[in-house]
């Protein structure tokens, strides 16, 4: 761990970010030394945490075929497994990187201290977790709704005029075919999110993703997966107007998809790509939001942000165009 800048204590935190960030990062106060803190708090989300598992599962499922190694290990099995090791190793790289451009003096002393192990007194355990949640709440919290209000605007409104067509287009076919209310209603929605303020960004963004094999209906949900990465399985099914909310029919849905000239859009090398771009991406804000409070200023977050986001989209481009 010292070779790459940090510190024996960074084990913990990091081990934690496969759980979740938020409190991984949190945790690294125990570290003493400013440098390694900072260096920690910077690479812990880059470890997959359990909100990637939904968009792997789905990609994984699509694109790998369920083969068997040696009658047990299971070649969807070892992906995963790849994009855990990626993240952990990327997390090294970044750090071993950034300890140079990182100048504080502070020399570092691993102390590990083992106290007697007592059983653990369970009012102070419910008071302490009490307290921490207050702080969350309160501190990131205020962060978190902000933006979640936002990202619930931009998909649920859009300009006027726009919307107003398409609520009139589907007033007309409802009348014309009653008995398919319920399939109308489905594809409006789906409309609705498509001339939304997300959509419209969505379609701005599409040259911008397309070098990646992406389309703009993928382009939305890395807009809404901002507030929490396994919202990409939930946009994914209201886009494709999955009559159920259950990986078989949405699978189906994502097998058939097209790009307007006839070409598949869920094709080995995009799946890859997005898969790689899932692992190293800060799609997380609640994890900006505890940075922020952390570090107490917004930089780290904004670094954070630029360079996970600039290696996501590198790293993706490599992959889909050597597959």
């Amino acid at each position: 761990m010292r070779k790459v800048g940090l510190n024996g204590k960074s084990v913990m935190p990091m081990i934690s970010g496969f759980a979740c960030a938020v409190p991984a990062i949190m945790s690294t106060r125990n570290i003493e030394n400013k440098k390694e803190r900072l260096l920690t708090i910077l690479v812990t989300p880059l470890m997959s945490c359990s909100a990637r598992l939904p968009v792997y599962t789905i990609l994984i499922s699509l694109v790998i075929t369920n083969k068997y190694y040696f009658g047990f290990l299971s070649l969807q099995g070892l992906v995963m497994m790849g994009l855990y090791f990626l993240g952990t190793a990327m997390a090294l790289i970044v750090s071993y990187v950034a300890k140079w451009f990182i100048h504080m003096k502070e020399k570092s002393f691993f102390i590990l201290e083992l106290p007697v192990y007592r059983s653990p007194r369970w009012k102070n355990v419910g008071i302490t977790m009490v307290e921490k949640a207050k702080i969350f709440v309160k501190d990131a919290g205020r962060v978190i709704i902000v933006i979640s209000m936002l990202l619930w605007f931009l998909s649920s409104y859009g300009p006027g005029s726009k919307m107003q067509k398409v609520r009139d287009k589907y007033a007309l076919l409802v009348q014309q075919q009653p008995q398919a209310k319920d399939s109308l209603e489905k594809h409006l929605s789906s409309e609705k999110l498509e001339n939304s303020f997300a959509g419209i960004l969505g379609k701005t963004i599409e040259p911008v993703i397309k070098p990646l094999g992406y389309d703009w209906k993928i382009g939305i949900a890395l807009i809404t997966s901002f507030a929490a990465r396994e919202v990409f399985v939930g946009t994914m099914a209201t886009l494709y107007s999955v009559e159920e909310n259950n990986d078989s029919s949405l699978r189906e849905k994502l097998q058939a998809a097209k790009h307007p000239d006839g070409s598949k859009v869920y094709t080995l090398p995009a799946a890859l790509s997005l898969m790689v771009f899932y692992v190293l991406a800060m799609q997380c804000m609640s994890t900006l939001a505890i940075v922020k409070r952390e570090t107490r200023s917004w930089k780290w977050p904004a670094i954070q942000f630029a360079y996970m986001t600039f290696l996501a989209y590198t790293m993706s481009f490599i992959v889909y165009h050597i597959f």
